[in-house]
């Protein structure tokens, strides 16, 4: 492997790399708290501005989209500018978001502020990402790309029960206002804490750059590994993100409370299958199994999780949303899987690439949900558990196909290999 793949061959101070890692990590705590919470102040979102399902699941993937349209200049910024300056840039925008959503006096206001709040939380994960590559030796890549998903995963967790709590104190305005100062003291965090590397800011021209991003949607094994992989996110993150609550109350019948514990739950068992997924990765690598083994078998189960919801299966819904936490994070492996087979430089391309098309399926995901439940009546203030049903099977299905083509490619690709 070429040093341009590598990355950098000795390991970092423990101080140094703290100041790399934590910092982005917390604020992709904050960018994951953002997207789960909708899940918790959902109901009084909908009573306050008496929203329709479709309403709710447009309002709640405005984030996805405006996150998902700044993916591709994203990757260019990371490359040429580094993540530190541009996450921290980013970072502000979602502030200003936050207190555009505190301060919404209609739906049209909800849906600008979520936007902007996705806008600016769009390098979080992906800046931590670069960063990773740029400062940690290669074959600690899917550990630290393991351990900011677990920070991703602390995040959704406060998005549960802990704020079910403060909204009874404080309420849903009160929450976004605290939130805003949160945001704004994480990126100037970003900017004063975290070294640059200047030697690995890109210098090429901008058509040099867009080349290199062509290249990467022209390389067949990112279709391979990038369809299954953003099929499968993009629904754990829509109905984890808003519609695992809804489903808590209206098919289970649990009140918000025990929703929220449910939620807390699910959320604490996402954080187990982030740090799961990575260094279980890492492990069998090292006694020569292929991290794309484990990928498969973490996405197959996922399947078998959501068949559960879909067939109203007889099992305990705290069962069935740890399964779906754990089972529904092996797809984060795919940003490591990729950044294997393309030059260390096309680090941030290559990683947002993936994520542009991870979260426009995300803002499909929770937006059809809704409009597909919305086709069935509403029975005594509650969704129909039919909607959710038919909603959830067609993402499924959605999933199926494309992990049934991975694995088909893969399989005829290695019969080639052996053949030649």
């Amino acid at each position: 492997m070429s040093a341009e793949r590598s990355g950098p061959a000795t390991a970092l101070g423990a101080r140094t790399a703290a100041a790399v890692f934590l910092p982005f990590a917390a604020a992709y705590a904050l960018s994951y708290l953002f997207r789960s919470v909708n899940a918790v102040i959902a109901p009084d979102l909908v009573r306050q501005f008496a929203l329709t399902p479709g309403q709710l699941g447009l309002l709640t993937s405005a984030y996805f989209l405006t996150f998902a349209a700044f993916q591709l200049p994203l990757g260019l910024l990371l490359d040429r500018y580094g993540p530190r300056r541009t996450d921290a840039a980013l970072v502000l925008v979602a502030a200003c978001g936050a207190l555009v959503f505190a301060a919404a006096p209609n739906a049209a206001a909800l849906i600008g502020g979520r936007a902007l709040i996705g806008l600016g939380v769009s390098g979080c994960l992906m800046s931590g990402m670069k960063a990773n590559v740029l400062w940690f030796p290669l074959a600690r890549l899917p550990a630290m790309n393991g351990w900011m998903f677990f920070a991703g995963g602390a995040g959704m967790v406060l998005a549960t029960l802990p704020v079910e709590l403060l909204l009874e104190a404080i309420g849903w305005r009160g929450l976004f206002f605290g939130l805003a100062l949160l945001t704004l003291a994480s990126g100037l965090t970003v900017l004063r804490v975290v070294p640059e590397r200047k030697e690995h800011v890109l210098r090429e021209p901008f058509s040099a750059q867009l080349a290199g991003l062509r290249s990467v949607f022209a390389a067949r094994r990112f279709w391979q590994i990038g369809l299954a992989a953003l099929t499968s996110q993009a629904t754990n993150m829509a109905v984890q993100g808003l519609w695992s609550g809804p489903w808590l109350r209206d098919v289970a019948g649990f009140t918000r409370q025990a929703a929220a514990t449910h939620l807390l739950i699910m959320a604490l068992a996402t954080m187990a299958g982030l740090l799961l997924w990575g260094n279980l990765a890492s492990w069998v690598a090292r006694r020569g199994v292929p991290a794309a083994r484990v990928f498969a078998v973490g996405m197959g189960m996922f399947l078998v999780v959501q068949s559960l919801l879909v067939f109203g299966a007889p099992v305990a819904p705290a069962l069935i949303w740890i399964g779906f936490g754990v089972f529904g994070t092996a797809g984060s492996l795919s940003y490591a899987l990729l950044s294997y087979d393309f030059p260390r430089h096309l680090a941030g391309r290559v990683t947002t690439a993936l994520n542009a098309l991870v979260f426009t399926w995300a803002f499909v995901v929770q937006w059809a949900v809704g409009g597909i439940i919305e086709l069935w009546p509403v029975v005594d203030g509650r969704y129909h558990a039919l909607g959710y049903r038919a909603a959830f099977g067609v993402f499924l299905a959605v999933q199926a196909l494309a992990f049934g083509w991975m694995l088909l490619d893969g399989w005829r690709l290695r019969r080639a290999h052996a053949a030649a």
